[in-house]
């Protein structure tokens, strides 16, 4: 498995991952596919400005072509202040593979090893069973259940939090 970061050039993986149905069942629905061009772009900057790690899951180095989804941590701010999220989506095609966990794993490996982003929050939906039990499994903490806006929707997950310096779980 490889992670590298978005570009412009990877609006489809967006579409497939952002405006199918199955894949947004716990996001509250696909979100416009006409938006996803900006969408890209404005992830595209950020990465290359190092402002948030948003990175692409290749499966295969041999096959650089083929995305399987995304992993991202950036910061945002809130009532409380600043806080860092780490996020995941995984294509159907690809999932039961651990490539979500491993991708996560590794971006809070490289958070603790360069001393970036603190405490990182994840907030998987609750009836999202693979991505809590992905956070279960690397140590992060349940803080509780909250509501979380999401593309102008508001959802209900559960509240993970882990100090990778501290908390991560060694691979098994």
């Amino acid at each position: 498995m490889q992670l590298r970061d978005v570009t412009p050039d990877d609006v489809d993986a967006y579409i497939r991952m952002r405006c199918d149905p199955v894949m947004m069942a716990d996001l509250g629905g696909p979100v416009p596919r006409e938006l996803q061009a900006d969408k890209v772009r404005r992830d595209a900057r950020d990465a290359a400005a190092d402002v948030s790690w948003i990175k692409m899951i290749v499966p295969d180095e041999g096959a650089p072509e083929v995305v399987a989804g995304t992993v991202v941590v950036w910061s945002h701010d809130t009532e409380e202040g600043p806080l860092s999220e780490i996020g995941w989506m995984v294509l159907p095609g690809f999932q039961g593979r651990g490539l979500a966990k491993r991708a996560t794993r590794a971006l809070l490996e490289r958070a603790r090893d360069e001393g970036r982003w603190g405490v990182v929050h994840a907030f998987p939906a609750i009836g999202n069973g693979a991505s809590n039990g992905i956070c279960r499994s690397l140590g992060f903490r349940l803080v509780g259940e909250q509501e979380v806006p999401f593309a102008g929707r508001v959802l209900r997950s559960n509240h993970w939090a882990i100090d990778p310096r501290t908390d991560l779980v060694s691979p098994r």
